[in-house]
């Protein structure tokens, strides 16, 4: 099991307490009364389907919406009514960023720099670090749909905040773009800067973050690390056994096996004794081209998303 980074300081005050926090639009409640910490020096990933909330928990913990209830502190200080003290601490890249869009790209990263007193070798640091040191002269209005998600990161990053919010950063991004910010933001963590991340990607929030919290139509039904959630949760294993080597009746059989379904190809059994299933299989049908598929935070994800949310289900948040 993974354990939080070294950096993450537990005994310091939480870089951000959301205490009960509730927003309405009209009749529907947007977020349902969310109590959370984050820890310094945390990598913290706040997962959901669209409409559960994750965007307008956000904006209240950055100070740009106001809840109706309940309170929120970024280092100790309330960030309602907006609190500009905390604007240098903060760094905020929104799913819909606002450009400078007539001037170069270094241009407009020197603009945001400049409203910091952040000085021009910062904006140069910023820029390769996001994978855009080459555009330096193209025009904000002839990027691309991703290099504009990488300035928008890159104009979040330029002053050296202390807290990160990031708002599906990597939702525009090639492969080889998300895996490049990755390592922008390993970084940035291993420098204990304080990062609160959304996103719809799972493999990243599982290779990415200290914890996560999912939210379910506006509560926070669970919070905890990827590898206590997905140990904790019960998850079948999956082999993939090529069409053709043991009949599905046979399959049922086995061992071990709870379930088994027919999927491209392969015949899937699922099991919660993956050694035992895969020792019965070999005399059988010898383990060649047998794949084997440990459970993962998109399936505990699934499983808590798609059935309906009591009161809380888990919450090893751990109060700094």
């Amino acid at each position: 099991m993974s354990s939080p980074s070294p950096t993450t300081d537990h005994g310091a005050q939480p870089a951000v307490v959301v205490d009960d926090v509730t927003k309405n639009y009209g009749s529907r409640r947007a977020v349902d009364g969310v109590s959370l910490d984050i820890r310094r020096g945390e990598f913290f990933g706040l997962l959901g389907p669209n409409g559960a909330g994750k965007s307008t928990l956000v904006e209240i913990m950055e100070g740009l919406r106001r809840a109706d209830s309940g309170s929120v502190t970024v280092f100790g200080e309330s960030t309602w009514p907006r609190n500009t003290g905390l604007l240098p601490r903060m760094g905020v890249q929104t799913q819909s960023s606002a450009f400078f869009v007539r001037q170069t790209v270094h241009e407009h990263l020197r603009t945001v720099a400049a409203l910091f007193g952040t000085d021009r070798a910062a904006v140069d640091r910023t820029l390769e670090a996001v994978g855009l040191d080459d555009k330096h002269d193209v025009r904000v209005d002839d990027l691309s749909g991703g290099q504009r998600q990488r300035l928008a990161i890159a104009s979040a990053l330029v002053h050296g905040p202390e807290l990160i919010f990031l708002d599906e950063p990597t939702a525009a991004l090639d492969t080889e773009g998300r895996r490049d910010l990755w390592e922008v933001l390993r970084g940035l963590k291993a420098a204990g800067r304080t990062i609160v991340y959304t996103t719809h990607h799972l493999d990243e929030a599982e290779a990415l973050c200290d914890r996560v919290g999912i939210l379910v139509d506006g509560r926070l039904v669970v919070t905890d690390e990827p590898q206590s959630l997905i140990g904790n949760s019960g998850a079948t294993s999956r082999l993939l056994v090529p069409l053709g080597r043991i009949d599905e009746e046979q399959a049922a059989g086995l061992p071990g096996v709870e379930g088994v379904a027919v999927q491209g190809g392969h015949l899937v059994l699922q099991t919660r004794a993956t050694g035992r299933v895969l020792a019965a299989l070999d005399p059988l049908t010898g383990l060649d081209g047998v794949q084997t598929r440990t459970p993962s935070l998109e399936d505990v994800y699934l499983e808590l998303t798609a059935r309906p949310q009591s009161p809380l289900v888990s919450n090893n948040q751990e109060q700094s």
